[in-house]
């Protein structure tokens, strides 16, 4: 029986094990000078495990009494955190070692982090859910004040430890409440006592706590205050991966714990995310717009964005888990290109996240300034890219379930939100020719990501690759 539970969980125990493995072996061989070769190694275990998770495994298993579970959404969700997390730490090597920054703890805090991703999406349990989310959480605070020797960088920090201890606490309540009147931590054993119109106060003040901790998680108003400051204090490559892997993570652990332990009461929990979705998609495009920080301004668009997901997982249907999931993997590539370009913003070898900074761009650097728009324009969401039919897949979903208030909301905020992805264009093609402009970018990664990304938003438009087909059958094992 264990060795069965230990084959479940083998993508989770390699990880762990290399992670040991690689801390030890950099403690005693000169530390740093490893560093380089241990993040191209990390991010190439990464993509290995992806292709391993996403061709192998059918049906549902469950190890550990229905503690940990491997189902088709798990699966799904584990593919998309393993590559976004890969592509964002091939994409920071350079920069990182630029700066001095590339210790040896930063691609072993990433690997950690990731281990608790994956169990996040796979917990069939609070106390798995919490470990999952504490083992995430944790490595984050660390490599979100990375750059010591900057007073932002640990005060982003130290802001993210304080709140995201704060939201655990949170969470934490809601588990003892929904434990004390269920009787169980299990998810199978929740769902039996949460049904629809019938669910006692303090079991609906658990769900309402559990939803404020995880709320946080995917950076959701009104539980958003930590995301700007974060954002913009951390070091550039940290910043990326906080914008992809984690939210998709946070996205999965909130829609299992709302369709595995709470599926018998959609309505009851369906108004709630309604409302944290309209809140974060109006409160992202307006407050963007007065962002003269690209890291900031990112920081609002992940808030907004995060909005449009929470609006497919509101509709507290199959259709609208496929549309979220569908939506964080066309999110996360879009951002992986993003990143890609605002890490290369560079004058004299120093970062730039002025975006006025990128008056005229595009005389100097067309190819680069070219891909940058497709991007801008699949974030807002303009057809015929990718990011149009994402938005159009919550929107639908949202709609089908008696939503049509959510989605025509969604709908007036993205037309406020793609001013300021326009204005960033505007500055690049039409803005004042600077004298103190940007150098070109110089590394053939960064450039090869940026290109990449746009031509998916691009060339996805046939069939997005694929991918209706696989996040309509891991929202089936969701949801049914």
């Amino acid at each position: 029986m264990i060795s069965a539970d230990l084959n479940i969980i083998l993508p989770e125990i390699l990880l762990s094990v290399f992670a040991m493995a690689a801390l030890v072996g950099a403690v005693y061989s000169g530390k740093d000078k490893l560093a380089p070769l241990l993040a191209w190694i990390t991010s190439a275990l990464f993509l290995a495990l992806a292709f391993w998770i996403g061709t192998t495994g059918e049906g549902t298993q469950v190890a550990f009494g229905g503690m940990f579970v491997n189902d088709g959404f798990a699966r799904f969700a584990k593919v998309v955190i393993l590559v976004s997390a890969g592509a964002v730490l091939l994409m920071s090597e350079g920069y990182m070692q630029r700066r001095g920054l590339l210790r040896f703890e930063y691609p072993l805090l990433i690997t950690l982090a990731v281990v608790g991703m994956m169990m996040m999406v796979s917990a069939g349990d609070l106390m798995a859910l919490y470990m999952g989310l504490e083992l995430q959480s944790l490595s984050l605070y660390v490599v979100a004040s990375l750059r010591r020797d900057s007073a932002r960088s640990t005060e982003a920090g130290l802001k993210y430890f304080v709140l995201g201890a704060l939201s655990s606490g949170l969470l934490l309540y809601g588990a003892s409440l929904t434990y004390g009147f269920a009787g169980t931590t299990l998810f199978s054993g929740i769902i039996q006592t949460a049904t629809d119109g019938n669910m006692p106060v303090g079991l609906l003040i658990g769900l309402t706590m559990l939803i404020a901790g995880l709320a946080f998680k995917v950076s959701a108003v009104p539980f958003h205050m930590w995301t700007p400051d974060v954002y913009e204090g951390s070091p550039t490559p940290v910043t990326a991966f906080f914008a992809t892997a984690p939210k998709v993570a946070a996205m999965a652990l909130f829609a299992r714990l709302m369709h595995d332990a709470f599926g018998e009461a959609t309505s009851d929990w369906g108004q709630v995310i309604a409302l944290l979705s309209v809140l974060s998609m109006f409160l992202g495009a307006i407050a963007a717009i007065g962002q003269r920080d690209i890291k900031r301004l990112m920081a609002y668009s992940s808030i907004a964005h995060m909005g449009y997901a929470l609006m497919g997982l509101a509709a507290g249907t199959e259709l609208g888990v496929q549309a979220m999931l569908i939506y964080m993997a066309i999110y996360v590539t879009m951002n992986v290109g993003t990143f890609a370009f605002i890490l290369s913003m560079e004058r004299d070898g120093q970062p730039v996240t002025d975006i006025q900074s990128l008056g005229m761009y595009s005389t100097k650097e067309p190819g680069k300034a070219l891909a940058m728009l497709v991007l801008l324009f699949s974030l807002a969401g303009v057809p015929p890219l990718v990011g149009f039919f994402g938005k159009l897949y919550v929107l639908r979903a949202a709609y089908d379930a008696g939503l049509a208030w959510l989605a025509v909301a969604g709908v007036v905020a993205s037309v406020i939100g793609a001013f300021y992805y326009l204005r960033i264009v505007y500055y690049m093609y039409f803005g004042q020719d600077r004298e103190d402009a940007l150098d070109g970018g110089k590394s053939p990664v960064l450039w090869g990501f940026l290109m990449v990304s746009a031509v998916i938003m691009v060339v996805g438009v046939v069939n997005l690759f694929g991918i209706e087909g696989v996040a309509q059958a891991a929202a089936a094992t969701l949801v049914n």
